[in-house]
């Protein structure tokens, strides 16, 4: 019953995007976060975000951040996994743990009236984490069971391809889970040492929404955070470059359907150009009907049933990229139809699409704050992007004023036709690698 309450709330919380008023807030000891106030339900969510998170591995130890960040929540103190979990469930909280290469992120919902308690777990999981050794030994056998499970995976098997050959020699271009022999070999001391080298306070990012105020705020954040370490043990990751070749390059598997991913280098989140570069691209490869690869690549040819084309700026790289699915004997028209379409975008758009796309932007973007968690997410992903708290009032604004004359001069230089690069998992057939 304590958990149906919790799940009424968060159905509750939810304000109007009008009423997003984002507060800066920095704690008595220094630490800093955003806060949109929301007294209507005695609920708070919180985010945490660690930056950067497995990119932080350290040399032949990939898989090590995201063990430790699975083992977050298998314990503390006296308190092993089941005893931590009835904790929580006892104060009808909710914790979060997850690692991408990027971040450590931590999520957590509690009650007002359970507030200082959840808290108090919450650093404990964060500040003391157990690590036993059987804690270990277990989450450890679900990752290699991850691992087993996605090298029978043609998406899996195709992204880490790919990621490999776009950052060779960079955390990027290998799995965040590790690989069988680099999850084998770690040990205690290693999550040990990834806990220290990522749940750091350089480099926090944290966003708070819902009935709390600033003042209790930064006592909180002080009472979470403040005994952790100020920074990170380990070298920090340089740029991830970019090491794909314009080529096709087809990996054999034993399916009916080829899976393709495809795209080159893209544009940096802060570049002035990203807004018409985003724009453009959902044009181009949004995923919905409208978008013109779905109308070439589905509704005229009938070759994928999905198709979608994104960009994916990252920390140490970023890309523009898509992906699709196939059958065999189709796969090589899919990929010259694609072809065709990144030349034919790189000439621009008609008046009609941008119209269109605004619409649907601006339209979108206001659903997307539906609730106290989501705000609190969207409100981290800005801080992580550089981006103001104003960024909420002004982003449509911005999409509005892009011009067709925008669209042309970016779309000449963000989409290359003759650097497009592809992977294909499958049996494709008549389709002749290049790399």
């Amino acid at each position: 019953m304590i958990r149906a309450a919790l799940a009424a709330l968060l159905l509750l919380a939810a304000p109007a995007l009008a009423e997003v008023e984002v507060q800066e807030v920095t704690s008595p000891g220094g630490i800093d976060a955003w806060l949109v106030e929301d007294h209507s339900i005695p609920f708070t969510a919180l985010e945490i975000r660690f930056v950067p998170g497995a990119a932080l591995d350290r040399a032949g130890k990939r898989g090590a951040v995201n063990l430790m960040a699975g083992l977050l929540e298998e314990g503390t103190g006296d308190l092993d996994a089941q005893g931590f979990a009835a904790a929580r469930d006892a104060l009808a909280a909710g914790f979060g743990y997850d690692a991408s290469d990027d971040a450590v992120s931590v999520s957590a919902r509690f009650l007002t009236e359970n507030r200082d308690a959840a808290v108090d777990l919450l650093r404990r999981s964060l500040v003391e984490p157990a690590f036993t050794q059987e804690a270990v030994d277990r989450v450890r056998d679900q990752v290699l069971s991850i691992i087993a499970s996605e090298a029978t995976d043609p998406g899996a098997v195709a992204r880490k391809t790919w990621d490999a050959k776009a950052h060779p020699d960079h955390p990027y271009g290998r799995p965040i889970v590790g690989t069988r022999d680099s999850v084998t070999g770690l040990t205690r001391d290693d999550i040990v040492q990834a806990h220290r080298d990522t749940l750091v306070r350089a480099g926090l990012h944290v966003s708070a929404v819902g009935d709390i105020t600033p003042e209790a705020l930064g006592t909180l954040l002080d009472e979470l955070l403040g005994d952790l370490p100020a920074a990170s043990e380990a070298p920090m990751p340089g740029d991830a470059g970019w090491s794909i070749a314009p080529s096709v390059e087809v990996v054999e598997f034993d399916i009916p359907q080829s899976v393709i991913l495809f795209g080159h280098e893209g544009i940096e989140r802060d570049d002035e150009d990203f807004f018409p570069a985003y724009l453009l691209t959902h044009i181009f490869g949004g995923g919905g009907f409208e978008s013109r690869l779905m109308e070439e690549v589905r509704v005229e040819r009938g070759l994928t049933y999905g198709i979608a084309a994104y960009l994916a700026p990252r920390e140490y790289a970023e890309a523009l990229l898509g992906q699709a699915a196939s059958a065999n004997d189709t796969a090589a028209e899919l990929v010259d139809v694609v072809r065709a379409e990144w030349g034919r975008i790189a000439e621009g758009v008609t008046e009609e699409e941008l119209e269109e796309a605004k619409t649907y932007l601006t339209g979108a973007y206001p659903l997307r704050f539906d609730g106290n968690a989501n705000i609190a997410q969207i409100l981290v992903a800005m801080q992580m992007d550089g981006l103001s708290p104003d960024y909420i009032d002004t982003r449509n604004d911005r999409i509005e004023a892009i011009t067709r004359d925008d669209i042309a001069r970016v779309a000449e230089e963000l989409y290359r036709p003759e650097d497009l690069s592809f992977v294909v998992v499958g049996q494709p057939e008549g389709l002749q690698p290049t790399n």
